[in-house]
């Protein structure tokens, strides 16, 4: 009799969401949010950039939210599927969304003046190829069972979005009078496509997940590290308008140089070579 007696069915797996890494990605999607609102308020027809360069501020804000918020929740061990869904989200906005809406207003709603809608498909191919690598990214990570590992196949699309906005605020920068009218603008709807392509193809970057900001370092990295901030901290603006469109490109390059490097040259560069006994504590 006792066989017949129906067992109960498993309690559902309760879902899990961490409070510190989904707060990150939530200033991260807020940071995308407000970028578009400035996109939108901007005067670009006076020659008014103000609005445009905090949008920019806010995008490249939003990209410091997302390289914190996975970092902060491996350190933690909370990794979650919700907060992977939840990064995502906030990446199609504040890195799709955003930048393709940015190059819309400053360059293309100008060029296709008599056919708008060419400016609109070109914005939108960079959405929807961004889209698609962040489904991709999340599928092969529920397939493996981990949060992507080591490599990303397709350029990150935050890093996408941190090329396109720094290299706007140095064209702006390098010339804000002539903005509207000059030349230099025109770089920004290729390289637009250019990414697109790049995001959704099978060129693999290093996710520099293996560094650990515990370990001990050698001393000439930790005196260049120390430079480098110096120099962030008394120049300000004049450096990181020439740096982070460096930083991006070169980035952006690796992916093509990295199949050619050594395997030590590659372990130097991705990998952590801290001490693993002066991390235990």
């Amino acid at each position: 009799m006792s066989e017949n007696i129906p067992k109960p069915s498993p309690e559902p797996e309760k879902l899990k969401i961490y409070f510190l890494p989904n707060l990150l990605t939530a200033g991260n999607l807020f940071c995308g949010f407000v970028a578009l609102t400035k996109i939108v308020e901007a005067d670009v027809a006076g020659d008014n950039f103000g609005q445009i360069k905090l949008a920019l501020a806010f995008i490249l804000l939003a990209c410091i939210f997302d390289l914190f918020d996975g970092r902060v929740a491996r350190m933690g061990g909370v990794e979650s599927p919700f907060g992977r869904e939840f990064d995502s989200l906030a990446d199609l906005i504040s890195f799709g969304v955003a930048p393709a809406f940015l190059v819309h207003r400053v360059v293309l709603k100008d060029v296709f003046v008599t056919h708008p809608e060419a400016g609109w498909f070109i914005a939108s191919i960079y959405l929807i190829c961004g889209a698609f690598r962040l489904a991709r990214f999340n599928c092969l990570a529920a397939m493996s069972g981990s949060g992507g590992g080591k490599e990303f196949l397709g350029f990150p699309i935050p890093s996408a979005a941190g090329l396109v906005a720094s290299l706007t605020l140095f064209i702006i920068w390098w010339d804000e009078k002539d903005f509207s009218r000059g030349t230099l603008r025109y770089v920004l709807p290729p390289l637009l496509l250019f990414l697109s392509w790049m995001m959704v193809s099978e060129v693999r970057y290093p996710t520099f997940k293996t560094l650990d900001l515990r370990a001990t370092r050698t001393f000439t990295k930790t005196l260049v590290a120390i430079l480098f901030i110096g120099s962030i901290v008394i120049l300000r603006e004049k450096i990181l308008v020439l740096v982070l469109p460096l930083f991006f490109t070169g980035y952006l390059l690796y992916g093509f140089v990295r199949p050619r490097l050594s395997r030590a040259w590659r372990r130097e560069i991705e990998e952590d070579d801290g001490d693993d006994d002066a991390t235990a504590s």
